[in-house]
């Protein structure tokens, strides 16, 4: 059985996305989520209340919470599976990555806005579907924008400082 374990403390580091852009993408991703868990969670008084008929189904089998919760969690695994697995395992060349992290980015922001931003603005703003998906979308592109600029503009200063420091002499 400690073949096992070791076994599995070795793969332990894969559950976690790597400390890059993916970290940034599962970080605002899970945030969106959340912001739809509790919107629902605090909004809803009973499970016909849910527009989403498998969360119903779900709530009316486990309870509101128990329901919310599971379903949640069963849903966004794979997401959470690919994006830990992704920023361990691709590797894209910039030239690629340059293209192609614009495309993920794009997707995952229709995504978040078609589940998880209209659902949540559903209980407390009365909007077509189609204006609360594209202020979520907007929103989610907007806050990876940021951080895509953050995370260069640290990465230039952090070049840049090491050229401009010179080594201290000991006495």
């Amino acid at each position: 059985m400690d073949a096992n374990n070791k076994k599995l403390l070795r793969y332990r580091k894969y559950l976690i996305p790597k400390n890059n852009l993916w970290l940034k993408r599962a970080a605002l991703l899970f945030g969106f989520i959340l912001l739809d868990y509790l919107a629902t969670l605090i909004f809803i008084n009973a499970p016909i209340e849910e527009g989403n008929i498998l969360v119903r189904n779900f709530m009316e089998t486990y309870g509101i919470f128990w329901g919310l919760t599971i379903f949640d969690i069963l849903i966004n695994i794979p997401i959470y599976f690919i994006i830990c697995f992704n920023s361990h395992f691709v590797s894209l060349p910039s030239n690629l990555s340059k293209i192609a992290d614009p495309i993920i980015d794009v997707f995952l922001a229709w995504f978040v806005a078609g589940y998880h931003y209209s659902g949540a603005t559903s209980w407390f703003w009365a909007t077509p579907s189609l204006t609360s998906q594209l202020v979520g979308f907007s929103l989610y592109l907007s806050i990876a924008l940021v951080a895509w600029q953050v995370s260069s503009i640290q990465q230039f200063f952090q070049m840049h400082t090491k050229k401009w420091t010179a080594p201290q002499q000991k006495p």
